[in-house]
């Protein structure tokens, strides 16, 4: 076998100290995504070591690793595996690579750098639940990670690592690539799942939708993000031990976080998990080097846009989910937007706005009436608009999507009581809170930024019905 790849300079995704990367070893190669380069590397013997073991021991090993879901949930994928009812047939593995939340895109280079590493995932996963269908869902905008990931499989099946009788077992799988069409809420799970079912993306009720119970065409489904796969591999070659030993106990390995905005070096790192600060992160010389033009911080979005922000006192928290819960956010999709002394506040609040309210898929009243109701007003504030009623508007607005008076993520700062993230809300999914999240954080942490866009006096009607005006 010859291999034509050799070493590469790529875009920042290493670890600081001798911590094993786990899911971009590979990234280094420029054949990293070729079936050669992936066996050289190890490729497929982790689905080997499944095999000898036998499906119960296979997913105890993934239980006992602790692996979290990537995704933005953070619930264990072996004890999320568990819930599916015993006895009902067929069974099915939907993988979601529809990354869309503003910020992320470490799964997307994931698909595109080892696209078999996730295949050799889902293989591992579907033998330990008992599944013999996949479907991977990769979202529409995504062109070279669907060639990739359609390559990979072709050479896959191939080779016998997917099909019938894999590895001369009595263990078959098949996976099926799936494009979707570029709606953000369909990285929802139940969205997902109406998609793939060929209807339009829209979230189901949970009860009874629970897709472990009542998933794909009605069958309990196992719903996994792509980072969460590409761990497996490496936990079967190296044992529930060994990951374990990386990171923190209730946040075991490493996890890939992408890094956007104001920094000097913005990119996708792979890092320790439970134990790596944003400080680390955003200031390490071997991570993002600090901020762009030696600005000084202002604010950073921990989790992805539909995450509430964080301020420069809060760089010591860990990239650890209670952590940042307990502090009014959340780690989320791993991806973190830094913004520095020179940011419009507004500005920046209503672009992640509008986002949420064009994603909106309808079928909620608050987020879909909510959403464009906040776009607008926000709309009016940044363009020299707004009037003072608009400041306290945009807050009523956000009460009938998030309901309940809550104090913001940096709330130790200004004094109030800091609550757990997620906030109460009146929408089936989270596509609603989300078109608030940037506007409470903005509007809490810099109100006078959109005062200072206040050029109007409110218009106090002066008619009396009659009387004279």
């Amino acid at each position: 076998m010859t291999l034509r790849g050799t070493p590469i300079a790529r875009a920042p995704g290493f670890i600081a100290n001798d911590t094993p990367r786990i899911v971009t070893s590979r990234f280094e190669y420029d054949d990293s995504y070729s079936l050669d380069r992936y066996l050289a590397t190890g490729g497929y013997e982790g689905i080997r070591a499944a095999l000898a073991l036998g499906p119960e021991a296979t997913h105890g090993e993934v239980r006992d690793a602790t692996l979290l879901g990537r995704g933005g949930a953070g619930f264990p994928a072996g004890v999320k595996w568990g819930f599916c009812p015993p006895g009902v047939w067929p069974r099915y593995l939907v993988v979601n690579g529809d990354e869309s939340e503003p910020g992320t895109y470490k799964d997307r280079l994931l698909m595109e750098l080892d696209p078999h590493q996730l295949i050799e995932g889902c293989l591992i996963a579907c033998y330990a639940v008992g599944l013999s269908q996949c479907f991977l869902y990769v979202r529409g905008e995504m062109a070279v990670a669907q060639e990739r990931v359609a390559a990979a499989l072709n050479e896959a099946y191939a080779a016998g690592y997917v099909g019938k009788n894999i590895l001369g077992s009595n263990f078959s799988v098949d996976i099926v690539l799936h494009w979707g069409a570029g709606a953000y809420v369909v990285g929802e799970e139940t969205a997902l799942i109406e998609s793939l079912e060929g209807n339009r993306g829209m979230p189901r009720l949970k009860p009874p939708y629970f897709p472990a119970a009542v998933g794909l065409y009605g069958m309990p489904t196992i719903v996994n993000n792509v980072e969460t796969l590409a761990n497996l591999p490496w936990i079967m070659n190296n044992g529930a031990a060994a990951f374990t030993q990386i990171g923190t106990e209730s946040s075991p390995g490493t996890r890939m976080v992408a890094v956007s905005g104001h920094v000097k070096r913005p990119g996708v790192y792979e890092i320790v998990n439970g134990t790596t600060t944003f400080r680390d992160l955003i200031y390490g010389d071997d991570m993002c080097g600090g901020i762009r033009d030696d600005n000084d911080l202002k604010a950073f979005v921990p989790g992805g846009g539909s995450a509430p922000w964080f301020t420069e006192d809060q760089l010591d928290i860990p990239f650890e989910g209670r952590v940042a819960g307990s502090a009014g956010s959340m780690l989320g999709s791993g991806a973190v937007m830094v913004m520095d002394s020179t940011t419009d506040i507004p500005s920046a609040a209503l672009t992640l706005t509008r986002f949420y309210a064009h994603e909106s898929c309808g079928k909620c009243v608050p987020c879909r009436e909510g959403g464009s109701w906040l776009e607008k007003i926000l709309t009016r504030i940044v363009e020299g608009e707004g009037t003072n009623r608009d400041l306290e508007l945009l807050m009523e607005v956000g009460q009938t999507i998030c309901p309940g008076d809550f104090p913001h993520a940096s709330s130790e700062r200004l004094g109030l009581e800091a609550v757990p993230f997620p906030y109460q809300m009146t929408t089936i999914c989270f596509v609603g809170p989300s078109a608030f999240t940037p506007v409470h954080s903005a509007m809490t942490l810099f109100r006078d930024e959109f005062e200072a866009r206040i050029t109007k006096r409110d218009l106090i009607p002066v008619a009396v019905i009659g009387g004279e005006s």
